[in-house]
């Protein structure tokens, strides 16, 4: 007999949803792995069964996003935070400086970070309008000596998103993704570098994707700790030491999931729907809800917004938790509201909340 099993609505903001049917495949995967008689946690990373799981996550990650043959994948640990230091301590050359498009808190973090291995300075910034907006790709002011030019492609906290990327030419763009890699397609080859925790859009907490153009790894600073080097991973494929295991392997049916709903097409089209019922709900509120982000820089992952007054914004935050809804909270530093609507989140997690606001408002305005 089947348990009843309890699933809130759960936007958290990281970590994450993860996809009900691979939780499924991994609760009933777990004490004994394809007939190994072992968990995939209890697997040798040197083995045949776990090289076969690691390999197939890699493949996948190049199906979906069609990366080509010139570009290494990475998964290594420590989050888009170590990669805020190894991409300066990598890239970062002497007498050179690298460009940061400020967007947000992560951008902000990963610029103090650079500023401690090098000359860093700002590309563009929307600081002074609190980070509502995206800049225009023709604002962005770097010069094409830069080692590199950094962005952050989704700002969890303000809820903004780039909808185009640069051509920076001879100019290495390096792109955090952690929080809306996967969720749309992208043209990869524009790239240098890009990364991404996967607790968002791509498995549990623990992993980290990179995806690096093979011809930049040639260029990466010598004088860097092993452990540190991008290149100890690209010539051990992602072995050199114990890699998350079962991260990797939740990664692995994440993707699989990813390729049967369709793809990225498929998978993009859907939170377009998503997010279409959250913001129709705040647009249409005669400013009970009122948006954070510009229009035409929103996010389709974080949705921010405030209510009228604190007090109104506190009663919203406490009926929606009695209604269920999880993670809600805008992020601590700037407070006010936020649904995460990651690739995992049902649609009818976001029709429901949609409801449940328009049903707030009619009570309290």
């Amino acid at each position: 007999m089947k348990l009843q099993v309890h699933r809130t609505y759960n936007f958290n903001a990281g970590p994450s949803a993860l996809p009900f049917s691979v939780l499924e495949k991994a609760q009933a995967e777990l004490i004994d792995f394809r007939g190994t008689g072992m968990s995939v946690m209890e697997l040798s990373h040197r083995s045949r069964t776990y090289e076969e799981v690691h390999n197939q996550a890699i493949n996948n990650m190049k199906e979906l996003l069609s990366i080509p043959d010139t570009y290494e994948i990475l998964f290594l640990q420590g989050g888009a935070s170590l990669q805020f230091s190894m991409i300066p301590m990598n890239f970062l050359k002497s007498g050179k400086k690298a460009s940061y498009v400020m967007t947000g808190s992560w951008s902000e973090k990963a610029f103090s970070e650079a500023k401690l291995f090098g000359d860093v300075y700002h590309a563009a910034s929307t600081k002074e309008g609190n980070y509502r907006s995206i800049p225009k790709i023709d604002q962005l002011q770097y010069n094409a000596e830069d080692t590199y030019l950094h962005l952050t492609s989704n700002n969890t906290i303000y809820g903004t998103q780039w909808t185009d990327f640069p051509d920076s030419g001879d100019v290495p763009l390096i792109a955090d993704m952690s929080s809306d890699i996967l969720s749309r397609p992208i043209d990869v080859n524009k790239f240098a570098l890009i990364y991404a925790g996967a607790q968002k859009n791509l498995g549990p907490s623990g992993v980290t994707v990179v995806i690096i153009r093979k011809d930049l790894l040639e260029q990466a600073n010598t004088s860097v700790p092993t452990m540190l080097k991008y290149s100890t991973y690209a010539k051990n494929n992602s072995l050199y030491n114990t890699p998350p295991t079962f991260g990797i392997y939740m990664l692995g049916e994440v993707l699989n999931w990813v390729r049967e709903l369709g793809g990225l097409t498929a998978i993009s089209e859907r939170n377009e729907q998503k997010a279409k019922l959250i913001y129709e709900a705040i647009d249409s509120s005669n400013d009970f809800y009122i948006g954070h982000a510009d229009k035409d820089s929103r996010s389709l992952m974080n949705l921010t917004f405030n209510l009228k007054t604190e007090e109104l914004e506190k009663k919203f935050l406490e009926q929606a938790k009695k209604e269920g809804f999880v993670g809600i909270n805008g992020h601590r530093s700037i407070g006010g509201c936020r649904v995460s609507s990651y690739n995992a989140v049902p649609i009818e997690a976001c029709k429901a909340f949609s409801e449940f606001m328009i049903d707030f408002q009619t009570k309290n305005s």
